[in-house]
């Protein structure tokens, strides 16, 4: 039942990131928008979740549908690499970097802006 709890959590939000992805990517740009606005939304929601679940607790059903498989399919951590990789193939070392450090450090913060907000339900 556990698998399945995370597997539907999982293709929800598999979905959602495809549908962000398409909303957001852009032609007129490398920056790859779309994948960064994903990894920041599922950190931020992820965040939000952990402090809901640190002052009232969550079931594990909760936390499988949504915190493993829910953030899990909604971020992309493969996608995020990939990406990197393609704009240093490109020669956009610049951008990549951008992207990579722009993720990481917007991505720490808004887990603990999330875990902040989630504290206060």
């Amino acid at each position: 039942m556990k698998f399945l709890i995370v597997f539907l959590g999982g293709g929800i939000g598999a979905m959602a990131r495809y549908g962000v992805s398409l909303y957001f990517t852009s032609t007129t740009t490398s920056f790859p928008i779309g994948t960064f606005i994903a990894n920041i939304i599922a950190s931020l929601i992820l965040g939000i979740l952990i402090g809901v679940n640190l002052k009232n607790g969550l079931s594990q059903n909760t936390n499988l549908l949504l915190m493993t498989g829910f953030c899990g399919g909604f971020s992309t951590f493969s996608t995020f690499s990939a990406e990197s990789l393609e704009l240093l193939k490109l020669g956009n070392v610049s951008s990549a970097l951008i992207y990579v450090l722009t993720s990481l450090v917007v991505g720490v913060l808004v887990v603990f802006l999330g875990v902040k907000i989630g504290s206060f339900s």
